[in-house]
């Protein structure tokens, strides 16, 4: 082991698969960069977006992810930490936090075969399954333990193929559900074969190519101008309906106030209007902060790790809210989130709600700030964020910025200018629910999309494109939209600014026409009845799912009976 930690030191080292995965199973932060094996133990905890993002990046080839969110500059500081090179084309593993399974590397005297890894994170002899399943007494919680074959499709699953005789019906009907999921899904989309996903993967990066030379990763300063100039007319609107008594109206404008600044926030976010990440960081705290009352550092901590793992039910946070919403049947079955580090459990307060999450999706909605608020001050009074490296000070700055926030707006504006309780409280519930079509645009981009596990072989275009949809509109509308409609395009590229995405949107449209892949293209009101079709089909595999949980218990009743 000394040996080999000694050749990591030189940079032009040739590190065979074997030996990558003895370091992961050493604990080490190992990724593939163009190539390069980086390890990142060193800088993990100084990560703005978070440790979870690089977690899931672990013994995979992350190039396309690591070039997508982050600039040129960043990406060479990262190639500071690398220890060697890997000679051919990158077979992924299934990194640890999915549940990957990793060998330490021979001791000096034992024999070793290359051959007795597959480069999916388990030996060869483990290669007919695809994932456990975990009982415990009632409970029951599918964990993504092992890779995916290349040509067994019937593999391709979050949840083995067990026989059915050692499952109980209820979590047969969940096994049942995902493998259809799954099924239509690679009937959908182009095969799991490495020759294939190399393809997807050389013309995506051309694409990419194309994106930059035709300059639009370039920010329109004149639409920031005219965006700066709406801001203004309702900020302005809210103090004067505010000053003649107009109080829901007043707090009308400040929800759409408060909305418009969101999508440039989440431009900031991304470093995407200046491309410092300084002052882009410094204009989305801003913005965040002392004018929303939110933290943009709990934002980059989840929204980071949801660009990665998108729709996933286990790793996404943007995807797990029970007790509220199950968004896909994996949720009915006590599943573990990987973000969270804790069991979200299918407990009675979701069994008795998620039936009716169809009928809840837009009241919950209009009431989603107040969660916000929440899970802001969470993040930041619990120091989730990093506490070393350039980020050090940013919860300091927001701890402060929320200050000011509920200054002006708890005290001065809603405390001292309003006289009355019922105005104040209809001030305030105005001025949060109007910002529901905001939260509309985020989810239904999603909540409708695929969120099957297709193992580590896809591509990181192919899954973008295969769990994110775009939602139609005239040109005009986009200042409505403010950008979110076009997620598909915003996950393959998350640095290109919101104003150009309109222009990148036809070229990923030839690109997905070139590759085969679909693309998911629906109007408002298309994208708001799939969405509701998608809970309301979740609602009722919950009600079978309850049938299926009760023929059990009358069994088990009749069983001890006798």
């Amino acid at each position: 082991m000394s040996d080999i930690s000694s050749r990591a030191r030189r940079k032009d080292v040739i590190l065979s698969p074997r030996e990558i995965e003895g370091l992961i199973a050493d604990g080490r932060y190992i990724f593939i960069l163009e190539n390069k094996v980086i390890k990142a133990d060193a800088w993990i905890n100084y990560h703005p977006g978070g440790l979870k993002a690089i977690q899931h990046m672990v013994g995979r080839d992350a190039t396309d992810e690591v070039t997508a969110l982050h600039s040129a500059e960043t990406r060479k500081q990262i190639t500071r930490y690398q220890i060697g090179t890997i000679e051919k084309s990158w077979k992924n593993f299934v990194p640890p936090i999915q549940g990957g399974v990793f060998r330490k590397l021979c001791m000096e005297g034992e024999e070793e075969s290359e051959s007795e890894s597959d480069g999916s994170g388990r030996s060869s002899s483990e290669s007919t399954r695809a994932a456990s399943l975990v009982f415990d007494g009632d409970q029951f919680s599918v964990r993504r333990r092992r890779g995916l074959e290349e040509s067994d499709a019937t593999s391709v699953t979050s949840m083995s193929s067990v026989s059915s005789s050692a499952i109980p019906d209820d979590l047969a009907f969940l096994d049942s559900q995902t493998k259809q999921e799954i099924d239509l899904d690679l009937s959908k989309y182009p095969a799991l074969d490495p020759e294939v996903q190399e393809y997807i993967i050389q013309k995506y990066r051309l694409l990419s190519q194309r994106i930059q030379a035709e300059g639009l990763y370039e920010c329109n300063y004149t639409a920031y101008a005219w965006e700066a100039a709406r801001w203004s007319f309702l900020f302005a609107s809210m103090l004067f309906f505010l000053h003649i008594g107009w109080y829901c109206t007043s707090g009308a404008f400040l929800g759409m106030f408060w909305s418009q600044l969101v999508f440039a926030a989440h431009d900031a976010g991304h470093v995407a209007i200046t491309h410092n990440f300084t002052i882009d960081t410094l204009i989305g705290m801003i913005i965040a902060a002392p004018i929303g009352g939110l933290s943009l550092g709990w934002w980059k901590r989840t929204h980071n790790v949801h660009h990665i793992v998108t729709n996933s039910p286990e790793h996404d946070p943007d995807n797990q809210h029970l007790p509220i919403f199950a968004v896909n049947h994996r949720f009915l079955g006590n599943i573990w989130s990987t973000y969270h580090e804790r069991l979200l459990p299918y407990d009675s307060v979701a069994k008795f709600l998620v039936p009716f999450q169809a009928y809840m999706y837009y009241p919950v909605l209009a009431l989603g700030r107040f969660n916000l608020y929440v899970q802001s001050w969470k993040f930041l009074l619990l120091g989730q964020g990093p506490r070393k490296g350039i980020a050090w000070w940013h919860r300091y700055f927001e701890l402060a910025g929320n200050a000011v926030f509920w200054y002006w707006f708890g005290y001065l504006l809603v405390y001292k200018s309003i006289p009355t309780p019922w105005s104040r409280f209809g001030f305030v519930m105005v001025a949060h629910m109007i910002n529901m079509p905001l939260h509309v645009q985020l989810t239904i981009s999603h909540f409708a999309m695929s969120t099957t596990d297709l193992g580590p072989n896809e591509s990181f275009p192919m899954k973008m494109l295969r769990t994110t949809m775009d939602v139609d509109c005239p040109a005009w509308l986009d200042f409505f939209h403010g950008g979110l409609q076009f997620q598909a395009v915003h996950h393959l590229f998350p640095r290109v600014p919101r104003h150009n995405l309109r222009r990148a949107q036809k070229l990923v449209m030839e690109f997905c026409e070139e590759v085969k892949i679909p693309y998911a293209l629906y109007g408002f009101v298309d994208g708001n009845r799939e969405v509701i079709g998608k809970l309301s089909e979740v609602s009722r595999q919950a009600t079978i799912l309850a049938k299926c949980q009760r023929t059990v218990a009358e069994r088990g009743d009749i069983f001890h009976g006798h």
